[in-house]
């Protein structure tokens, strides 16, 4: 599984990772934010593609999804009611609802829709803070057979 990895330490806070986002989404918001903390350290939030996600627990409608091949966590849209329960469980602040329609869940999708499959924050991040790395699957997922 790749997993998008984060090394605040390099971080400038140019916001370029944001726009990427937002340009591979057809400027719709971004999955994405960096926030700078009290103490002026930059960090980024991005979707952790967590292995036990509370977003994929709480749906009532199947929105919410791990891919067993992918171990990334998908979206639905058109299953969707709207309800939040994903933005409130979310242990990260991750979720957001979209500023247009507040309808939509903003949701990392690891830019697979893009011709890169790559995800652009990672592909434009002109400091390389952000980059995609291959991680583990964790052993109560792959004694499952990669399900939740």
């Amino acid at each position: 599984m790749k997993r998008i990895k984060i090394d605040r330490s390099k971080c400038i806070s140019c916001l370029t990772c944001v726009t990427a986002c937002s340009v591979a989404h057809n400027g719709e918001d971004p999955r994405n934010r960096v926030v700078v903390s009290e103490g002026g350290v930059n960090t980024p939030i991005f979707c952790r593609q967590c292995d036990l996600p509370e977003c994929v627990f709480t749906c009532m409608t199947g929105a919410m999804t791990k891919d067993p091949q992918t171990g990334y966590v998908t979206y639905d849209q058109k299953k969707c009611a709207s309800c939040f329960m994903c933005i409130m469980a979310c242990p990260y602040g991750v979720l957001k609802a979209d500023k247009l329609q507040h309808k939509i869940i903003m949701k990392c999708d690891m830019c697979m829709d893009h011709p890169d499959q790559t995800p652009q924050c990672v592909a434009k991040c002109p400091m390389q803070a952000i980059t995609l790395e291959e991680v583990a699957q964790p052993a109560l997922i792959a004694a499952r057979g990669g399900t939740l």
